[in-house]
């Protein structure tokens, strides 16, 4: 477990997380809606995110994919950091991706969180390079990337499908056997 302030820490995906993990993406749907895939209602039980969860440790135990949590100290989970899709081989590398809850905006936790998971990425699982994506007009999310380091690398045509229309993505890479970067002031 990491801390990332007096009242939030990050940690990994554990088992018995999907009644907390049905809490905060039910009261943060329609926030993740536009950034996300479309959600059947069978997404936001807890039945399927206790499922969901159960995948997260099997695949972190494979080396796959390594899920964490953003957990304020009242035990709720108020977003979402993820390594996914771990390749080695050559490549050594991931996709980052992340939320943060409505709530919490703005107070630096998706900043401060994926500068931590990319130390961990880095000196933890030794990757070489994170890969992240956000929609063009992500703004916000830009700026977390570009604070945190990451560097812009070009735009994906039709990268994802999201809110359930296929999306152009803005590319940014961070590659991990250079120092971190350490905060920017947003201008």
């Amino acid at each position: 477990m990491f801390a990332l302030d007096a009242e939030h820490s990050l940690r990994p995906v554990r088992r018995g997380d999907g009644a907390a993990l049905a809490r905060a993406y039910s009261s943060n749907r329609e926030h993740l809606a536009p950034w996300e895939p479309l959600r059947d209602a069978e997404f936001f039980t807890v039945e399927w995110q206790e499922f969901h969860a159960e995948q997260c440790v099997i695949e972190a135990s494979a080396g796959r994919n390594i899920r964490f949590v953003i957990e304020s100290s009242d035990g709720e989970i108020r977003g979402r950091i993820n390594l996914n899709n771990i390749v080695r081989g050559a490549f050594w590398s991931a996709d980052l991706g992340y939320w943060v809850d409505r709530t919490r905006l703005r107070r630096g936790l998706a900043s401060r969180g994926v500068r931590r998971v990319a130390a961990y990425a880095r000196d933890d699982v030794r990757l070489h390079r994170l890969q992240a994506a956000t929609l063009l007009h992500n703004a916000d999310s830009q700026h977390v990337l570009a604070s945190t380091g990451f560097e812009r690398i070009g735009i994906a045509p039709q990268y994802l499908r999201i809110a359930g229309e296929w999306q152009d993505h803005v590319l940014f890479q961070l590659l991990l056997d250079e120092p971190l970067s350490a905060p920017r002031e947003r201008p």
